[in-house]
């Protein structure tokens, strides 16, 4: 009898193991693919597909045309290159033109997946650099999605897009429109559309997200008129296209740098030179600067990115979120995301044996307000030291500066249009956030200061699972803040309701609206007090009500 036993054990693991789930070869609008398939668990499967082509090598400065298509089975399980950019030193470029590709994980229990929701991420990196697997450690890539798609029961995609010189760049007229790396998701977002089913997900039910520059190109795929019907729902994690990096506003005067610098006229004759020039000239010409102060911002640097060019954003972007009425949206921020840009301006609040003075902040608030003059720093310094007493401490007044750098660059936007939406939604569904778990370095000095939140993109690693890939580096409550955010997250993508779905969540999420303004704060200690109301009010006003009622002065 006991051997019977054994033997049907051993069968049942055989059957499992080697008849797994699987989609096999897939037919899509280009070819056949065929990915890998990978064991998760007793009767759970993956299939991942990695480097499907989504367009066509693109045309320098031009707009993504569909691929040609291919003939035979393309097998895709190594990831491709990411687009041209400068690497992290900026002495050198990496990456192709060609890359535009994604990448696909289909999750399966004991039968092949059918009409799962999908979520298609998109990347940040200052619309500078990126790739859409991320950087890669112990072979656990930063944006994998196996642990979204298995435990969130959902298909997980991936997209490479131009960045840098080669996706964003622009004269400010139709010699040279820019918007290029916009182009580029909105092509993969509408391959996902017309493809997706062939894999087992539901086209109706696609949810876009992303991280700083990548939350911001999500916000934009919501407001360009171009998106109609392609996907449902949205979630920008600390970026919207309200933020002061989002837009540039003089992007001839960049291009004509650029030129200069590869050695092209900026006459009539500018475009046609700048298309024939070397790709990496091109994206070494259009490199990041590092340096900044107190009196110069480092956030003023990012110069690389989207413009109104009255095609793919025909408007001021507050002027088109009619155009996301219908979508269901997420929107927040890390409550110490200006940490990481004010730590360039002031190195000072690094450093814990360090004063930070109080005339760096004022220099700090001075430049962003510096268009309303000797009032608006007024105003501003008046705003932020209202609460600091006669004798304030060394670490209220470090924590000031990083306060000072979430609101301006990050949260007063992310508040702006939040309300924008739930203003002009007709059956979309607001909902707002604040992630405060502390960053896990807090403590290192020169590095994280003891008082450290939620540092910018600190929010990815759980997003993406990273405490149940890399068990090792992580404490238990990181995995309770990662399961609540997968849970939270890819409820979201099926239902529109964060709190409704296949996962239980451990507090109940409260919809946005224009007289509640309640959010959510996530962390590892989430209780009944983790929902808030009205964010950081006197800071929103200040910013969107007190200083643009001042005179303009330069």
């Amino acid at each position: 009898m006991l051997a019977m036993l054994e033997i049907l054990v051993a069968f049942a693991v055989f059957q499992e193991v080697f008849t797994g789930s699987s989609l096999g070869v897939v037919s899509t609008e280009g070819g056949m693919v065929q990915g890998e398939n990978i064991r998760l668990g007793y009767r759970r499967h993956m299939d991942v597909f990695r480097g499907v082509p989504f367009a066509d090598i693109p045309g320098r400065f031009e707009k993504p045309q569909r691929h040609p298509g291919w003939d035979g089975i393309m097998n895709t399980t190594e990831f491709k290159n990411r687009c041209i950019q400068i690497n992290l030193l900026m002495t050198d470029t990496r990456g192709s033109e060609d890359c535009l590709y994604l990448n696909i994980w289909v999750p399966h229990g004991s039968s092949v997946s059918r009409d799962l929701p999908v979520m298609v991420w998109i990347y940040g990196g200052g619309f500078l650099i990126g790739g859409s697997m991320g950087a890669d450690f112990l072979d656990d890539y930063r944006y994998s999605g196996q642990q979204i798609a298995d435990r969130g029961n959902v298909i997980m995609v991936t997209l490479g897009y131009r960045v840098g010189t080669m996706g964003f760049m622009s004269t400010g007229d139709s010699s040279l429109p820019g918007n290029y790396g916009l182009w580029d998701q909105h092509a993969a977002i509408a391959w996902v559309h017309r493809n997706i089913r062939s894999f087992g997900g539901d086209p109706d039910n696609v949810t876009l997200f992303g991280e700083s520059a990548g939350g911001a190109s999500v916000s934009f795929q919501t407001l360009t008129p171009h998106n109609k019907g392609l996907f449902k729902r949205a979630i920008s994690q600390s970026g919207v296209a309200l933020c002061p990096w989002a837009i540039n506003k003089n992007p001839r005067k960049f291009a004509e740098e650029v030129a200069l610098k590869v050695n092209c006229s900026t006459n009539q004759t500018m475009a046609a030179c700048l298309k024939m020039t070397d790709p990496v000239l091109l994206t070494l010409a259009g490199k990041f600067n590092l340096t900044s102060s107190p009196d110069s911002p480092i956030v003023g640097n990012l110069l690389l990115s989207p413009v109104i060019d009255g095609d793919f954003l025909p408007d001021d972007p507050r002027n088109l979120f009619h155009n996301a009425a219908d979508i269901d949206y997420i929107a927040g921020i890390n409550d110490m995301d200006g940490h990481l840009f004010t730590s360039f301006d002031v190195p000072s609040i690094n450093r814990p044996l360090q004063d930070t003075h109080i005339e760096d902040v004022k220099r700090l608030l001075g430049s962003y307000t510096k268009e309303k003059g000797q009032a608006g720093l007024d105003n501003a310094f008046s705003t932020y030291n209202s609460t600091w007493g006669s004798r304030p401490s060394r670490e209220i007044i470090k924590r000031t500066v990083v306060d000072i750098g979430t609101d301006f660059i990050f949260l007063v936007a992310t508040q702006a249009a939040l309300s924008l939406h739930a203003a002009n939604a007709t059956t979309g569904r607001t909902y707002s956030y604040l992630f405060s778990q502390p960053n896990r370095f807090g403590g290192i000095p020169g590095l994280y200061p003891r008082w450290m939140g939620a540092d910018h993109a600190d929010d990815v690693q759980y997003v993406f699972g990273k405490p149940f890939s890399s068990p090792l580096l992580y404490w238990p409550r990181h995995r309770d803040v990662s399961g609540y955010m997968i849970a939270y997250w890819t409820n979201f993508a099926r239902t529109g309701d964060p709190n409704e779905g296949e996962l239980s969540v451990p507090v109940t999420w409260p919809e946005f609206n224009s007289t509640s303004h309640l959010f959510l704060e996530i962390n590892s200690n989430m209780n009944k007090d983790s929902v808030g109301q009205n964010m950081k009010m006197p800071y929103v006003h200040l910013w969107t009500s007190v200083l643009p009622s001042l005179p303009t002065t330069v």
